[in-house]
């Protein structure tokens, strides 16, 4: 993504580049105060740091904010992607939760961070959960995890099970077209358009809020920048994967959720169940709201998003579940 069209959405002198692995990536950062703990904000699939365009300033009044473009979306890097079974490829990798995870903790530890809270939405908050467990192993563990809308990864192959026989019967085709660059740049070229784009928001918004001209160039200059269909392929081929409540069952690190009580992919029945883990210390549910709440209604958000992240800050109980 042209620099311009960050800048046109967060100040200049936040915007920031380096290299991870040989590849270009993408962030900002806030400004910085001595003492001051770090939020570092991991967008979903498809998204990119400009997702968090309404909450980076809402946060920065205990934190510096750090919103980070992952491998393959944003204006980082889109290598090639390799599936499992293929030849390696020049400069090629193999898109998964671990490798972001990876990037994430890797950054974290390049930037000299500590006690980072790590804050994500849909596929980036599976990548916040697996990069605490890795700071856990590391004994650097992150001060907390907030997971918004978490995606549930619902077509994983240890979720088969729950999965109507139907689509259980055709999974097998489904898988080996996916794998089919010829049929993934052409559907991804078919979803990457200001128009497809534009009604993919109002599913995940369901009030209509902030889905306006400015995120749909975001997300639609992102999209037609080189590599994007081989990050979307690599994405589209995570069957075998982890799975949040795997996760929330193995770390220690504190975990709080929000999430849109409208989200229409990612139910909140699933959400409520994993709240029986210890890991986890509260659900906040947002009205209303859609897939990806923070966006669509800062002004709710936001506030139990400052909330949480006070390390003196007590649950809202008309939020709990």
């Amino acid at each position: 993504m042209p620099a311009s069209a960050t800048a046109a959405v967060f100040p200049d002198h936040w915007i920031k580049e380096g290299t991870w692995k040989n590849h270009r990536i993408s962030w900002i950062a806030t400004d910085h105060r001595d003492g001051e703990r770090t939020a570092l904000l991991i967008h979903g699939f498809g998204a990119c740091k400009e997702h968090w365009r309404h909450n980076v300033k809402a946060l920065t009044g205990e934190h510096q904010v750090v919103a980070l473009d992952l491998l393959g979306f944003g204006s980082s890097d889109k290598p090639p992607s390799i599936l499992e079974g293929e030849q390696p490829i020049p400069e090629g990798v193999r898109y998964s939760i671990d490798l972001w995870a990876n990037q994430v903790v890797d950054f974290i530890a390049h930037q000299g961070l500590t006690g980072v809270d790590l804050i994500g939405n849909s596929i980036g908050g599976v990548v916040a959960l697996r990069a605490a467990e890795i700071l856990e192993e590391r004994d650097q563990p992150a001060a907390m995890v907030v997971l918004i809308d978490c995606a549930q990864r619902a077509i994983d192959d240890k979720r088969v099970s729950e999965q109507p026989p139907f689509r259980a019967f055709s999974r097998p085709l489904l898988k080996q077209l996916v794998r089919q660059r010829w049929l993934t740049r052409s559907l991804f070229l078919s979803l990457a358009r200001p128009g497809v784009i534009r009604r993919v928001l109002q599913l995940a918004y369901p009030t209509g809020a902030s889905v306006d001209d400015t995120l749909v160039e975001v997300l639609h200059r992102a999209a037609r920048s080189p590599g994007a269909t081989e990050s979307f392929r690599g994405f589209i081929n995570l069957f075998n994967d982890h799975l949040a409540p795997d996760v929330l069952q193995r770390i220690q690190t504190p975990v709080k959720m929000i999430w849109g009580e409208a989200d229409p992919w990612e139910p909140l029945s699933q959400a409520q169940q994993w709240t029986r883990y210890a890991s986890v210390r509260e659900l906040a549910i947002i009205p209303s709201l859609g897939h990806c709440p923070h966006d669509e209604g800062p002004e709710q958000v936001n506030p139990v998003l400052q909330r949480m992240l006070n390390p003196n800050g007590s649950p809202a109980e008309e939020l709990n579940s």
